[in-house]
């Protein structure tokens, strides 16, 4: 399995939607996952460190499993059908230690990995199939493009002005 790190949320233009980026923890592939705005906000929450006055339903979920005694071990982006991003969550050892695996939809799996401090991971199959390298100059002109936007995003960009269900 590659581990990645979530560079960051962004709009993707002409369409904006929001899409999390993810790269390859030591190489040089990104996988770019478009999500939904409460996902792209829960996201960029985590990753700005704002703590919410009363729990949100990522923060829920990770309280739930440490209230219970249960540990979010890591989470695997398994596959791509469809042109929709699957994933896992490895619990108390998930597949490998005798816990439980549980799917997920990609972008709820992200916001909870980052809440609970957890890798994200993936296979060298699904970078090879949905990856995409940059390399070089290139690269590094992105990434800054991406930082910079990240220094100036908020997660009300993403208010879509739907009103959650209760």
């Amino acid at each position: 399995m590659k581990p990645l790190d979530v560079l960051g949320v962004r709009v993707e233009m002409p369409t904006n939607q929001p899409i999390v980026l993810l790269r390859e923890r030591d190489g040089t592939r990104y996988l770019p996952i478009w999500v939904g705005a409460a996902e792209a906000a829960a996201i960029a929450y985590a990753q700005q460190g704002v703590v919410p006055p009363r729990p949100l339903t990522h923060d829920l979920l990770k309280n739930l499993l440490d209230e219970l005694g249960h540990s979010l071990d890591r989470v695997r982006i398994t596959s791509l059908q469809d042109g929709v991003f699957h994933a896992v969550l490895d619990i108390d050892g998930g597949a490998d230690g005798g816990g439980q695996s549980i799917d997920s939809r990609s972008s709820d799996a992200i916001a909870l990995a980052l809440r609970a401090g957890v890798d994200i991971l993936t296979t060298e199959d699904l970078l090879e199939e949905a990856g995409v390298a940059m390399a070089g100059e290139q690269e590094e002109d992105e990434v800054e493009k991406f930082k910079e936007f990240l220094d100036h995003v908020s997660p009300e960009d993403f208010d879509t002005g739907d009103k959650p269900s209760s």
